[in-house]
């Protein structure tokens, strides 16, 4: 069939990879940081202009990178709004990331649709300061004038192909992108046109959702370009997932994804209700502390880095000598804390010892992890397999203990780009279907990720009593966390 190319708009670089129709095999690839300055130290930006989006693309794409080129998917940044005028102009620079300003904003809207439980029915997911409706929330009430001017509302990915289309009147979206919005629904497969008044003041244009084998449009010169999606939903296609399988996702915090037949509605708020690339759903469960735990007792131990605490982890034992760390350190999402703090029990004298410390932040760090997990698990997601992603999953003292902690198979693939893949996939998905040759239903075949496969094995029981030791000490410190 040719070859094709998926686009990663991250929000720091653009990563293209070209890759072979039928196989998946990466054959080139480019890459560009975006032009934003951020000093050294600095936080990333909150407004950007999506301009910074478009350099890095042509930058990342030279060369020649995409000669013979059929197809392009695009991935893109989650929660990244673009507001438009009228005439398709940015109203403003785009709002990203976990935006702080908008936190008020985020505890406004819950109260004004009647509470969390109403949130999680409505669109399957509780207002956050990173999302969409919570921006516009805050556009209307710390910018007015801004908020006045907006007639239409985009995402990044879709600005990104909106873009590569020539501007055309249809601008389009993927159900993976909208359900990130909170103001579409993942069980109903509807926008909530009030959710977006209530947040904005008014009515604004929305892009149409297409189906994950459709093209959004064809450029002047005859590529195609495919639906797009958010980086979660691409890297989840990229890897590969089915049912059974799932993501446990260390960076700072951490996250817990699975593929799942249908949409959760949890009124907790816990439990995030994306759809995924393919036509399925993809719930998330967010922890606000993974890696920043393993960090912040690096510090406290005087270690130079994580490859240190975890080789001072690997001379202690499971259990860490009946230590238990719960890693609020930042207050916790999951279980919803957010005001707690993090707590060390079970010290004894002959626990005091730094090596039973460094384990014992690790086990907390993966039974937070278990936790989000069993979220899950106790909705009725199968979980048979896990892949375990970033830099993290890498260290030994994690790969020790996370098979017998969770429970499964835990996979650790290889490092790559697998947002850019996922998006090269879904590219030719949509090139299959344009030409007769692959089923709208059924996405192409592609070789799965080189991976290290770890099984729990004997230690199974062994990795069930820290669990039990470390909810022993969650339900003494937290009563009822998990029910409340």
């Amino acid at each position: 069939m040719g070859i094709v190319a998926g686009l990663d708009s991250s929000p720091d670089f653009t990563r293209i990879v070209v890759c072979d129709t039928d196989t998946g095999a990466v054959l080139r690839q480019g890459y560009a940081p975006h032009p934003v300055d951020t000093p050294d130290g600095a936080a990333r930006p909150s407004d950007v202009d999506p301009q910074a989006w478009l350099l890095s693309l042509g930058e990342a794409a030279g060369g020649g990178l995409l000669e013979g080129v059929q197809a392009i998917g695009v991935s893109a940044q989650q929660n990244a709004l673009i507001p438009l005028d009228a005439q398709g102009n940015t109203v403003r620079p785009a709002i990203v990331g976990g935006d702080r300003r908008a936190q008020v904003a985020a505890a406004d809207l819950i109260d004004a649709l009647g509470g969390r439980e109403a949130w999680a029915q409505a669109v399957g997911c509780v207002p956050q300061a990173a999302q969409p409706v919570t921006k516009l929330r805050w556009l209307a009430k710390a910018e007015p004038e801004n908020a006045r001017r907006t007639a239409a509302l985009l995402q990044a990915h879709d600005w990104l192909v909106w873009q590569l289309l020539g501007r055309p009147v249809r601008r389009t979206t993927d159900r993976g992108g909208a359900s990130g919005t909170g103001y579409w629904s993942a069980a109903t497969g509807g926008y909530r046109l009030d959710l977006v008044e209530l947040a904005l003041g008014h009515q604004a244009m929305l892009p149409e959702v297409i189906g994950p084998s459709d093209a959004a449009g064809t450029t002047p010169e005859g590529l195609l370009i495919s639906a797009g999606t958010g980086e979660t939903m691409a890297a989840a296609f990229g890897l590969g997932l089915g049912f059974g399988d799932a993501v446990v996702s260390l960076g700072a915090s951490g996250s817990v994804m699975a593929v799942h037949p249908e949409a959760l509605a949890d009124t907790s708020g816990m439990i995030t209700s994306l759809a995924d690339a393919t036509g399925m759903h993809l719930p998330v469960v967010t922890t606000l502390n993974a890696v920043r735990t393993l960090r912040g007792t690096a510090e406290l131990l005087g270690l130079a880095d994580l490859e240190s605490l975890s080789d001072l982890a690997m001379k202690s034992t499971p259990g860490s000598h009946g230590l238990v760390m719960l890693p609020y350190l930042e207050g916790e999402r999951t279980p919803n804390l957010p005001h707690t703090a993090g707590t060390l029990a079970g010290l004894r004298r002959e626990s005091m010892k730094a090596e039973h410390l460094a384990r014992a932040s690790f086990e907390g760090m993966l039974c937070g992890l278990a936790d989000a997990l069993d979220m899950l698990r106790g909705r009725g997601v199968e979980v048979r397999r896990i892949f375990l992603l970033g830099k993290a999953a890498e260290l030994p003292a994690v790969q020790a203990a996370a098979p017998m902690l969770f429970g499964a198979q835990v996979v650790v693939p290889q490092p790559a780009d697998y947002a850019a893949i996922g998006a090269a996939r879904q590219a030719a998905w949509a090139l299959g279907v344009s030409q007769g040759a692959l089923d709208p239903r059924t996405p192409p075949v592609w070789q799965g990720a080189a991976a290290q496969v770890l099984e729990p094995g004997d230690e199974m029981a062994v990795g069930q009593a820290v669990r039990q030791q470390f909810v022993s000490v969650r339900e003494q410190t937290h009563p009822g966390a998990f029910r409340a």
